[in-house]
C-alpha cells in the first residue's frame, strides 16, 4: 500500500514538472555565472531553455561506497592541531596589498567593515557577554580578534569562499598572506611575539597561532574526544540551568526543581516593551533611489569585481547610457548576462529608473 502511494506521488510531482516545462527547448546554458550557477538564454522577456531528466529512475538505491580518492578531494577541511594544513607562506606586508586589492571593497579599510559586510577587526572579549536586554542595546563585537576560536577556520574559510566574487582564486602563499594580516591587525601574536609587516606566516609556525578567544567556547568539541565531552556537558544538569531532581508538580525534595511554565513576554521586572515603532530616520539627504541601490543592487554593482558597471566609474557608466534612460531599463526588467530580470529583486519599474538615475548620477 505504501509503495503504490509513493509510486502515485512521484508520478504526480513528474507529471506537474514536465507539463510546467514542456514549452522549453533543449539546454544551452554556460557556467559563468558569478555564484557559480547558470547562465540562461532569454527571448521574450523570460528565460528560455531548461532541461530535465527524463531517464527511468527506478528503482532508487543509495549509490556506493566513495573511493579513496574521491574521499580526498572532499576533505578539504584544515584542523586546529594542523591536519590538512597545506604548504604555504606570506607576509603581512603581502597581505596587507592584496587586502587593499581584494577585501577592501567589501570590508573595509582595515577590516573595519561595510554596509551589509562582517567587521574583521576591533572590538573586545568583554562584549561577548553583551546581551540585548531592557537597557542594554550594545551587542557583542563578534570579530576575528574577540570571537574567532582558531585560525585555521579563519585560513580555510578565506580559501574556501573568498573573494566574493570569484572564491577558490587565491593561491595558498595569498591565502596565508591575507590571514597574516588580518591576525596583524587584530593584534594577535604568533609564540607570544607581535607580527610586524616582515613577519613570514607559513604551515611551518601555524599551529604556534593562541587566539584570544581560545577557550571560550564550551564544551571542547575538538578532538577524538569531542562527541563524549558535549554528551557529559549536556548531561550535567548545571551546566543547562537545572539543579537537583526535576519534577512537574509535588516536588517533595528540597532540591528538586519545579518546571515552571511562565510567559517570557511579561514575566521580566521591568517588563520588555512592546513598543515596534523604529526609530525615525532623517532622509533629507538621501537621494531617490539610494537606499534601493544599497538594499538590492551594490553587492554587484558597488564595486568593479563582479563584471557590472560599478558605481563611479564615468567610462563605464558614459558607455551604458548611450542607449538612453528608457532602453536601460528595460534591459534591466529583463535582465542581461549574469544579471538575473530586476538585478534580483521586487522593485518596480519606476524604482528600478530611480536607482539606475542614482547610479548614474554618481557616475558622472
Amino acid at each position: 500500500m505504501l509503495k503504490c502511494v509513493h509510486k502515485t506521488i512521484t508520478l504526480s510531482i513528474a507529471t506537474v514538472v514536465l507539463t510546467s516545462i514542456s514549452a522549453f527547448a533543449s539546454f544551452d546554458g554556460k557556467k559563468d555565472a558569478v555564484d557559480g550557477g547558470m547562465t540562461y538564454p532569454r527571448a521574450n522577456g523570460t528565460y528560455t531553455v531548461y532541461k530535465y531528466n527524463d531517464q527511468n529512475i527506478s528503482p532508487l538505491n543509495h549509490g556506493r561506497t566513495p573511493t579513496a580518492n574521491e574521499l580526498k578531494a572532499w576533505d578539504t577541511d584544515i584542523m586546529p592541531d594542523g591536519t590538512g594544513l597545506p604548504k604555504g607562506k606570506g607576509t603581512v606586508e603581502q597581505g596587507d596589498e592584496l587586502y587593499e586589492e581584494q577585501c577592501a571593497v567589501c570590508h573595509g579599510d582595515f577590516g573595519a567593515g561595510g554596509v551589509g559586510y562582517p567587521t574583521l577587526t576591533g572590538g573586545d572579549i568583554a562584549s561577548l557577554t553583551n546581551q540585548r536586554t531592557p537597557g542594554h542595546t550594545d551587542a557583542p563585537k563578534r570579530t576575528i580578534g574577540t570571537y574567532w576560536p582558531q585560525a585555521s577556520t579563519l585560513l580555510w574559510y578565506i580559501h574556501d569562499a573568498m573573494p566574493y566574487a570569484h572564491p577558490k582564486s587565491l593561491t595558498w602563499d595569498e591565502t596565508y598572506a591575507i590571514t597574516a594580516y588580518l591576525l596583524s591587525a587584530n593584534e594577535i601574536q604568533i609564540d607570544g611575539k607581535d607580527m610586524d609587516e616582515d613577519f613570514v606566516l607559513s604551515n611551518e609556525n601555524f599551529t604556534k597561532i593562541k587566539m584570544p578567544n581560545e577557550k571560550g567556547f564550551i564544551p571542547n568539541i575538538d578532538g577524538p574526544d569531542g562527541v563524549k565531552n558535549v554528551k557529559a556537558f549536556l548531561s550535567d544538569g548545571k551546566n543547562i540551568g537545572a539543579v537537583g531532581t526535576r519534577c512537574m508538580k509535588d516536588c517533595k525534595d528540597d532540591n528538586a526543581v519545579a518546571v515552571v511554565v511562565s510567559d517570557p513576554r511579561t514575566d521580566v521586572n521591568p517588563p520588555f516593551s512592546e513598543v515596534r515603532d523604529l526609530p525615525k530616520k532623517d532622509t533629507s539627504t538621501i537621494a531617490p533611489g539610494q537606499e534601493d541601490y544599497e538594499k538590492s543592487c551594490a553587492v554587484c554593482h558597488g564595486n568593479d569585481k563582479m563584471g557590472a558597471p560599478d558605481l563611479g566609474n564615468k567610462d563605464i557608466w558614459a558607455k551604458v547610457m548611450k542607449k538612453g534612460i528608457d532602453k536601460v531599463v528595460e534591459i534591466a526588467i529583463k535582465g542581461t548576462g549574469a544579471m538575473p530580470p530586476r538585478g534580483g529583486s521586487t522593485l518596480s519599474d519606476e524604482k528600478l529608473k530611480q536607482v539606475i538615475e542614482y547610479m548614474y548620477s554618481k557616475s558622472k
